[in-house]
């Protein structure tokens, strides 16, 4: 079971704070917080309020059992493995039908009607499964990490605009305005592969 203490800095540490500074928002000395977090003393009943709101969390979070806290863990990496495994569902399905369509009009000389809608049907289950998976299984944003990671944010903004000039590019070259619109969901599975992995790498530095 954690004790308070060591709840108190790994709160602090996950708002990046110092001890310093945390002494500074609660109205303590510096050495208080070290006291504290080293279960060398306890806070005052006036302080918890204080600690609370500085951290996000409420009374029964801070001295709440590490059972639950287990038990919220557990779930969440439950719903990561899940989501995970649910988009690559879906990035299987979305190569299955290209190769579909590749090989059924070039090799099986297929009606490209029948051929093309057997593709669009795949692809909407392999969308279908990835919005599912998104919406059922979604990763919580922790407190400090509702600011986006600068470089996750710096590669999402570059992949959005080179996924548009890529767009208009191939839409103008063949005038294939019917098909090209796939390139915005294959946009979208790449954000989402992105996303998962800053998020397991956060999981994975925090062990």
């Amino acid at each position: 079971m954690n004790s308070i203490g060591e709840k108190l800095s790994n709160l602090r540490k996950g708002k990046r704070l110092s001890q310093e500074e945390a002494a500074e928002s609660l109205g303590v000395t510096r050495q208080t917080i070290s006291k504290w977090e080293t279960d060398q003393s306890m806070p005052d009943f006036d302080k918890v309020t204080l600690i609370c709101s500085l951290y996000g969390i409420t009374p029964n979070e801070l001295f709440g059992s590490k059972t639950q806290e287990t038990k919220i863990d557990n779930k969440e990496k439950d719903n990561t493995s899940k989501r995970a495994l649910g988009i690559a569902s879906g990035i299987l399905l979305y190569f299955i039908a290209v190769s579909w369509i590749v090989v059924s009009i070039a090799a099986f000389k297929m009606d490209p009607v029948l051929s093309t809608g057997i593709f669009l049907t795949i692809c909407g289950i392999a969308t279908v499964l990835i919005i599912y998976v998104s919406l059922a299984y979604k990763i919580p944003v922790k407190e400090h990490d509702k600011v986006k990671n600068p470089l996750q944010k710096s590669i999402t903004e570059c992949l959005g605009t080179l996924t548009c000039v890529i767009y208009f590019i191939i839409s103008f070259v063949t005038m294939a305005w019917h098909l090209t619109w796939i390139i915005w969901l294959i946009y979208g599975l790449i954000e989402e592969i992105i996303k998962l992995l800053f998020v397991l790498k956060e999981n994975k530095n925090e062990k």
